[in-house]
Parts: C-alpha cells; sequence; structure tokens
C-alpha cells in the first residue's frame, strides 16, 4: 500500500445553501481546477453528501489544495479539511468516487473530526501525522491570516498560489499594481511565500527571488 497524505474535506453550513445542485456543480469543477494545478496521487473528487476526497505525495500539496479550494468557494461558502498520513488502500480501482480505506485514511478522517470539536469551530485545517506540531502551526497560522484578507484579497492570493506575478494579477482584477502591492503587504505575500517556504522547493525560492528582482514582494 502506498503511504501518501490524504485529505477528507466537507462543506461549513452545507444545509443553508439554497442551490444544492448548483452548489455541487461548482464544487466538482473546483476540485477538477485544484487537482490540474497540484496533480494529486489521487484526484480530488466528491464522494458522499457535500465531501470530496483526494490524496497527495507530500503535506505541502495537501495543505495547498485545501487552501485553493477553500478560496475559490469563499464568500459563497467554506470548507474545512483533515490532512493525514500513511498508507491508503483503495477498493476498486474502478469505481468513482474511489473507495479508500486503510491508515492514512483514517487520520485524515480524524483529522476532519477534529475540525467538529466545538473549541476548534472556528479553524478550517488540520493534520494527524508525522511532525503534526509543526504542519498545524502553520495551518494554524496561515488560516487565521486568511480569515482576515476579504474578498478581494482571497481572490489575489488564489492568483499569487497559482503562480501569477503581481503584474498578471493587477491586469486581471484591473487594478493598479500598487493596489495589488497594498494587498500583498497586508498578508497575501506573507501566506504565499509561507506556502513556498513550507514545500522547501528551491524552484519556489528563486521565484521569490524574482518577484524580488522584479519589486513586487
Amino acid at each position: 500500500m502506498p503511504v501518501l497524505y490524504p485529505l477528507i474535506g466537507d462543506v461549513v453550513g452545507s444545509r443553508s445553501i439554497a442551490d444544492r445542485a448548483g452548489f455541487q456543480r461548482r464544487l466538482a469543477e473546483v476540485l477538477d481546477d485544484v487537482s490540474g494545478l497540484l496533480s494529486p496521487v489521487q484526484a480530488l473528487e466528491t464522494t458522499v453528501g457535500d465531501e470530496f476526497q483526494g490524496a497527495f505525495a507530500g503535506v505541502a500539496d495537501a495543505a495547498l489544495a485545501a487552501l485553493l479550494v477553500r478560496l475559490a468557494l469563499l464568500p459563497d461558502a467554506d470548507v474545512r479539511c483533515g490532512l493525514g498520513h500513511g498508507e491508503v488502500t483503495v477498493h476498486g480501482q474502478e469505481r468513482r468516487p474511489l473507495l479508500q480505506d486503510g491508515p492514512g485514511w483514517w487520520t485524515a478522517r480524524d483529522a476532519l473530526d477534529m475540525l467538529g470539536r466545538p473549541r476548534r469551530a472556528a479553524q478550517r485545517t488540520w493534520y494527524v501525522g508525522p511532525d503534526d506540531g509543526r504542519v498545524n502551526a502553520f495551518l494554524l497560522a496561515r488560516d487565521a491570516l486568511v480569515d482576515r484578507l476579504g474578498e478581494r484579497g482571497w481572490r489575489l492570493l488564489a492568483a499569487a498560489l497559482s503562480g501569477a506575478s503581481q503584474t498578471e494579477i493587477a491586469a486581471a482584477e484591473g487594478i493598479s499594481k500598487s493596489a495589488v502591492s497594498q494587498q500583498f503587504a497586508r498578508g497575501v505575500g506573507a501566506v504565499r511565500d509561507a506556502h513556498r517556504s513550507f514545500a522547501a522547493d528551491p524552484a519556489d525560492g528563486a521565484a521569490a527571488d524574482a518577484d524580488e528582482a522584479e519589486g513586487e514582494t
């Protein structure tokens, strides 16, 4: 059985969504988009009710996927995601959605259940696995900062995490580069750079250096 970082997510307050059929279509589109961007080992897909799942080779990609799904749905809906680690068994490779089992899947389920406790009601991501103290410290700080960004900040952050430069973001939003820089200074840049550091990817570090050279951080 492969050792993976599974993700199990659900929609917060889904019963209050008026157009549930339309929302389910939107959620499926978002999951496809995030899977296309990150290439998970097991693609993100809806399962039962308002839950979705996927599995990744690393915890950094799993954490990023959770955030990208959330950013794509805010402010109309919010999600919370449990991340796990361990061996994952798939029963029936042709079945959709995949029927996951094994220790990795159960740790992700435990993490999602943790978010259902009253004292964690405001938190949106949790991890159960190796080095969980460091990972959860990152997730707690990240999600708290994301909550403060507002609608424009969420859009800009989603674009930045997808690799867009500040110049490209300004053009897409129809705003000045100075306005984008202000949003980056308020937290968008910090979350983006934190994810780059968390992933410990040399290519990401080079990208950050390129932004600095362009005067965009």
